[in-house]
């Protein structure tokens, strides 16, 4: 969904659909060897393609696969790579028979076209992607709201991850040579796996669009002074590139190519903002969509089996995932139709078992409009709406989608394997349903369940502090999280409700502030406790710089804790607004 929804809100895929009934690797060991994928088009592979050449999964039993790869060749097909360990041959043919002549040879469980249009010539010689010149990364990284929101600032004084924990960025690519991710950046495990093979030539991980690299950021930007931080800055990341260049398409042998390499990286969590390409939904009962299926399905069952936790975002169509009707966007590579779809039918990789569902939680712990939906479906939610992050040559830049939340429970999952060394990818996705702040249903008959798991947020928000073994104090930490527009020569408040802290305020209470709003020498900002006594945070200064986000230390040992304190802001000019996005107080 990546290709056919990098539109106006730059979203990333409908992804992870956990909680569906799983469908059967029949015939598939767990084996402890690499599945390595092998190439086997000729030397000049160039000379090999043709118009009209498509891309088969030919799925037969785990072990030798060499006489189903002498079948593929004598029935009128080319073996481009294959995976013996999981039992899948990636094979291009220009025959109309080729998938029917295959399904009635000895040994073959199932064939399947992975897309509707031909395989580029791009697949035979790929081109490098872009390295872009770098611009200056400014200086400052103010911690931004949705860091707040999950408390990952606080998480990071507890830990910053480990640089043993691997995280595996399955997507566009990545810009590694950004100054806020090289630090982070393991070029020895990344690769490109367009077109469904491994691709180690340095750079080809790089990105071919800025989807990867947005994603990168929020799960590891380094903390180094400049620009921003990600959830676990102090894990390594690796870019898997997934997508073919100029369409940003996700086809399924990508996709396998991707987990397999994961599992044999060693990569603790992979973040997976995209859904596999042509189709939205895979049915069973289609028998090209059921090689899909199997195929994806295997390549995610060795990944896990390996060590690695997949990670995937739900989808931008404000859907409801565990009541499927139509689909209406596939297949995406030529020309859509509308078809009657049931919930038999699979989001892929998303709804396979073990993987992650990631909703978006629009501003505060709301859900965000766009974001996919359905109890039993959905895991947990993070934030995706407005996340600022880095961008290729240096920059950075601001996207929403359920591909911004997901990378947000991806390093809240790369912080859980850090605190627990040898930890599984069972026991991660149960200490993330665990640290998750359970959130209710709002009053929207579409979301239905308990607090506890419902279909809007599923075990509710994760929490980068709780994921590392740590809890703000108890009645210490307040927060508020709605948004308080300010106009022009206008006074506004924002409020919070401080209880169960005994005696006054400390000498040191910190009052954390997100405000945004052009040309902050407009405002006056006060935080104001509950006698009324007002505390000047900034007065008119930061002339004609943007947003103030910025943690402010308060000496009111005189206050009374308890009661209601507020944040003032006071616009004192024309032309520039804003709003109060968030605040917090630390006692």
């Amino acid at each position: 969904m990546l290709a056919a929804a990098l539109g106006a809100l730059a979203f990333g895929a409908p992804a992870a659909l956990a909680g569906t009934a799983p469908v059967s690797p029949a015939g598939v060991p767990v084996t402890s060897a690499p599945a390595k994928a092998q190439a086997a088009a000729p030397t000049s592979q160039s000379a090999t393609w043709a118009a009209g050449t498509r891309a088969y999964l030919v799925i037969t039993a785990a072990g030798d696969s060499s006489a189903v790869r002498s079948a593929v060749t004598a029935n009128g097909g080319t073996v481009f790579s294959y995976y013996d360990a999981i039992g899948v041959i990636v094979a291009h043919s220009t025959s109309s028979t080729f998938a029917t002549t295959m399904r009635g040879v000895s040994g073959v469980q199932k064939v399947g076209a992975t897309r509707t249009s031909d395989v580029p010539a791009d697949a035979y010689n790929p081109a490098l992607p872009a390295n872009p010149a770098q611009s200056t990364t400014p200086a400052g990284e103010p911690v931004r709201v949705d860091m707040s929101q999950i408390k990952a600032d606080q998480a990071w004084a507890v830990t910053t991850g480990s640089a043993s924990v691997k995280v595996g960025i399955l997507d566009t690519g990545v810009d590694d040579q950004h100054q806020d991710l090289a630090p982070n950046f393991n070029a020895a495990d990344s690769a490109s796996c367009a077109y469904g093979k491994a691709d180690t030539r340095a750079g080809a991980w790089r990105d071919v669009d800025t989807h990867g690299t947005h994603v990168a950021g929020t799960v590891a930007a380094a903390k180094n002074g400049k620009g921003v931080v990600g959830v676990a800055p102090g894990v390594k990341i690796s870019s898997v590139r997934v997508a073919e260049p100029g369409n940003s398409f996700f086809f399924a042998e990508n996709t396998i190519c991707a987990f397999v390499w994961s599992g044999d990286h060693g990569f603790k969590v992979t973040n997976n903002s995209y859904y596999t390409d042509p189709w939205m939904f895979n049915c069973p009962d289609n028998i090209d969509q059921a090689a899909i299926i199997e195929g994806v399905l295997r390549a995610q069952a060795y990944a896990e089996s390996k060590g690695s936790l997949q990670v995937a975002a739900a989808g931008n169509e404000n859907y409801d995932l565990a009541h499927k009707t139509t689909d209406t966007a596939s297949p995406n590579d030529s020309t859509p139709t509308t078809r009657t779809i049931t919930n038999a039918c699979m989001d892929i990789p998303t709804e396979l078992p073990g993987v992650v569902t990631v909703a978006a939680n629009g501003t505060g712990v709301t859900k965000a409009s766009f974001s996919n939906f359905g109890q039993g479906v959905v895991d947990v939610a993070a934030p995706g709406s407005n996340v600022y992050s880095t961008a290729p040559g240096g920059g950075y830049s601001t996207k929403s989608g359920t591909s911004m939340a997901t990378p947000h429970v991806v390093g809240v999952a790369a912080l859980i394997a850090s605190a627990n060394p040898g930890i599984t990818p069972a026991q991660i996705r149960d200490k993330l349903a665990t640290q998750a702040n359970d959130t209710a249903c709002p009053s929207d008959t579409r979301c239905t369940g308990t607090t506890a798991n419902n279909g809007f947020f599923g075990e509710g928000q994760v929490d980068a502090l709780k994921a590392v073994g740590a809890t703000p104090p108890a009645g210490k930490y307040f927060e508020n999280l709605g948004d308080v527009a300010i106009g022009d020569n206008t006074t506004v408040e924002s409020p919070i409700t401080v209880s169960g802290v005994t005696g006054n305020a400390p000498a040191t209470l910190k009052v954390g502030v997100d405000i945004k709003h052009t040309y902050i020498g407009d405002l006056k900002v006060d935080l104001v406790a509950p006698d009324g006594t007002v505390y000047v945070l900034s007065n008119r200064a930061g002339g004609g710089t943007d947003n103030i986000v910025q943690t402010f230390t308060v000496n009111a040992s005189s206050e009374v804790a308890n009661g209601v304190w507020k944040l003032r802001a006071n616009d004192n000019a024309n032309q520039d607004t804003g709003k109060i996005d968030a605040w917090n107080l630390t006692f």
